[in-house]
């Protein structure tokens, strides 16, 4: 019996982004580049770059879901995407300037976090190296 749709679900760290039973097709950026998934496709894994998902409903709605990197797994009619982070929207625009705003939040306070981590391992290889000499 044909599949007539893909149960997709989309999943961040800590919870469940989105979840719909109803869609007809899915497209995503993979590192090798874009492909997409209809309902009767074998199933695969695929490791997603940083893009737009695009997943069409049974009643014609697009929607579009800015992620970041992460991983697509399809098991007969179900497709589970985790990502670590994930932006949702109808309008390209809108998505765009939404992702700019807080992609770029996140990635300065990760920068942040780093340049601390990066200070406390020099400080620990400082002491490690002094214990070393006496």
């Amino acid at each position: 019996m044909p599949l007539t749709s893909i149960h997709l679900k989309v999943l961040l760290p800590f919870h469940v982004f989105t979840e719909r039973p109803d869609v007809a097709r899915i497209v995503a950026d993979t590192q090798a580049g874009s492909f997409g998934l209809l309902p009767h496709r074998l199933d695969c894994v695929a490791a997603l770059g940083p893009g737009i998902l695009t997943y069409q409903t049974q009643s014609d709605d697009e929607t579009h879901v800015a992620i970041d990197e992460g991983v697509l797994v399809k098991i007969g009619s179900d497709v589970f995407v985790s990502v670590r982070r994930a932006v949702g929207g109808t309008d390209l625009g809108q998505l765009r300037d939404t992702v700019k705003r807080e992609f770029a939040a996140i990635d300065e306070h990760e920068r942040g976090v780093r340049a601390v981590m990066a200070k406390l391992e020099a400080g620990l290889l400082h002491r490690l190296a002094s214990f070393q000499h006496e």
